[in-house]
């Protein structure tokens, strides 16, 4: 097939463009954003896999049964049916976002394109890239504090610097991030394969450990926060939403990973394997470990890096942090740095490439960590616990993410069907418009009874189960919304870009 020839569909769902047909020079174009070409496209169901166990295995999912008992009033056997059943639903939104990237290999901010404008699209990236920036300084922060431990178990006089040695340890963790994400998704696919099954094999060992500390009887035995004879549903519901919350983000922009699939069945097998039974796990194991906590260390911890910390044993513990650093930093590069590097381009993707969108990635992380590194280094007084942040962070920003999900959806399978004019998507006023008044029409009602509800007590369930009502509330306004008001894009038998082909 020449360069003259007609747009043509071929089998891997790529095309070819018709001579003079170039979008190098469209200001809404660069070869980072660009669709991925076909020898790209080498993530087998078992490197996505990969990547889910690499992502879930972190500090934050260790401590997700103690977030639901502490703050939600669930029991231990409430809590990890919530966490369970939340990532089984979470894998809807997951994989049916998932579909345009692997057909046309484009990412989610381009995806977003579609139903927000082509310029509108900025505004639901930037909320995306806000919460990412926000992620990576919370994991950059476990991660420096493993670098801590770390280096006082093997240099003794490193420990008396205290915080300010948490701050350092931050600082070296940071860069260790951006530099495996600056080389692009064949370095964030080898850690992610290289850590998934070390990951799953410590995380086992960690279990076995602990088990003869505690009695499984007992802990589930415990009764719940909650003040007693109080229905549970209500409870469990906020719960439910607060995990489901926990991946929302990456219920968005799954595109960046799975424009790399070879297939839409390597996407989706890939993603059921890795996602709901690691996260699962990792969660029961931190409930089971912090029950043990007790027996092993004399006190009950709830966070992993302070509990093996406590070791007295520098070699364990050093190996030990080696490993809190590896889960660590696979879960950071891939879930909270390529997301907001690829949004931060969308903006300008003239002035801001791949690794530009990385270095402002850790920059706007490194500014929403400012009260907490000031802490550490004893500059202000303590603040609030990480673990209460978690919970209202958890519902906040589900409550906003939940609308643009449900959004993204009716748009690709619903209203585009499937087929999108991918060359129109790299220029203004083409088929898609600059904003698509129907998307921010579908958005903004959610988020706004979502403020009312918290700003004036009413409605409060709204929040509470803020994923699930503006999902549904956004993906059902969406589709009314654009039937009403926006008129169809013409597109045509063209649903991809070989970059390969260009001229």
């Amino acid at each position: 097939m020449t360069a003259k020839s007609s747009k043509m569909l071929d089998k891997q769902g790529l095309i070819e463009l018709e001579e003079g047909d170039d979008i190098r020079d469209s200001p809404r174009f660069n070869a980072d954003i660009a669709p991925t070409k076909a020898h790209e496209r080498t993530w087998s169901k078992w490197n996505i896999a990969a990547l889910w166990v690499g992502m879930s295995i972190c500090v934050p999912t260790y401590t997700l049964g103690g977030v639901l008992t502490a703050y939600f009033g669930l029991s231990v056997g409430e809590a990890l049916f919530a966490i369970l059943l939340a990532n089984v639903i979470v894998l809807i939104p997951l994989t049916l976002n998932a579909f345009p990237g692997t057909r046309f290999g484009i990412p989610f901010p381009v995806v977003l394109r579609s139903s927000f404008g082509i310029l509108g699209s900025n505004v639901p990236c930037l909320i995306r890239a806000l919460v990412g920036c926000g992620w990576f300084g919370v994991q950059t922060m476990f991660g420096g504090l493993a670098i801590h431990l770390l280096l006082s178990a093997i240099f003794p006089p490193w420990r008396a610097l205290g915080g300010v040695g948490e701050v350092i340890g931050f600082f070296v963790f940071g860069a260790m991030n951006l530099y495996v994400v600056i080389r692009g998704a064949e370095s964030i696919k080898w850690l992610e394969t290289l850590a998934a099954p070390l990951l799953l094999a410590v995380g086992v060992g960690l279990m076995f450990w602990a088990w003869p500390h505690m009695s499984m009887t007992e802990l589930l035995a415990q009764p719940p926060s909650r003040p007693e004879g109080a229905p549970v549903y209500g409870y469990f519901f906020a719960g439910l939403t607060a995990m489901v919350g926990f991946w929302a983000t990456l219920s968005l922009n799954i595109p960046d990973f799975s424009r790399f699939a070879r297939s839409q069945k390597d996407q989706i097998v890939g993603q059921v394997l890795g996602l709901p039974l690691t996260m699962f796990f990792f969660a029961a194991l931190g409930v089971v470990m912090t029950a043990a906590s007790a027996s092993l260390v004399g006190q009950t911890v709830a966070d992993p890096v302070n509990l093996i910390g406590m070791i007295d044993n520098p070699f364990w513990v050093s190996i030990a942090m080696v490993l809190i650093i590896v889960a660590t930093l696979s879960t950071n590069t891939a879930a909270n740095i390529v997301s907001p590097t690829n949004d931060f381009q969308n903006v300008a993707p003239k002035l801001v490439d791949h690794t530009r969108g990385v270095l402002i990635t850790g920059l706007v992380g490194v500014l929403l960590m400012g009260y907490d590194l000031l802490q550490k280094a004893g500059i202000i007084a303590s603040g609030v616990s990480l673990e209460s942040m978690y919970s209202n962070w958890l519902l906040g920003y589900s409550s906003l993410l939940g609308p643009i999900a449900g959004i993204m959806a009716v748009d690709y399978f619903l209203i585009k069907r499937q087929q999108l004019d991918v060359p129109s998507l790299y220029r203004d006023g083409q088929a898609y418009p600059a904003v698509n008044v129907a998307g921010f029409i579908a958005f903004g009602i959610p988020v706004t009874l979502t403020l009312l509800s918290l700003t004036t007590g009413t409605l409060y369930w709204f929040y509470d189960y803020g994923w699930f009502t503006g999902s549904i509330l956004g993906a059902v306004i969406y589709y009314v919304a654009s039937l009403l008001l926006s008129p169809l894009p013409a597109v045509t038998a063209a649903t991809g870009i070989e970059i390969d082909k260009l001229p």
